[in-house]
Formats: C-alpha cells, structure tokens, sequence
C-alpha cells in the first residue's frame, strides 16, 4: 500500500461509511487520548481526516459489529 499515515474517523457513523467502501466494515477504536498523553503526533488533513505515523497495538480495540 501507498499511505504514508494511518487515516483516523472521529466518529462511528464516518468510520463505517468509510469502511464499507471496500465491504463489510471492521471498526477499530484508537484510544487517541492516551497515544496523545504519550506524545504520538496527530495532524488534520485539509479533506478534516485525522492522520498519525502509526498506531501501536496496545492503544486498539476491536469493536464487532
């Protein structure tokens, strides 16, 4: 794959319309606080798409839909 960032959704509804795109939607919830108190960078794309270089396991949860 080509992305240089890991693409954020602020909200449920945005995440599966975006993941449904390419089938059934698998929502992982980012605990971005927490990645934010330890120092991970996030930035805003111009298109309001939260962007970061990476995400570690331990800030993902998996939520079944």
């Amino acid at each position: 794959m080509s992305r240089q960032h890991v693409h954020l959704s602020s909200d449920l509804e945005t995440a599966k319309k975006v993941g449904s795109r390419r089938g059934k939607p698998i929502i992982l919830t980012v605990q971005s606080g927490a990645m934010h108190k330890k120092k991970y960078e996030f930035f805003l794309s111009e298109n309001g798409v939260w962007l970061t270089n990476l995400v570690p396991a331990e800030f993902i949860e998996f939520e079944d839909l």
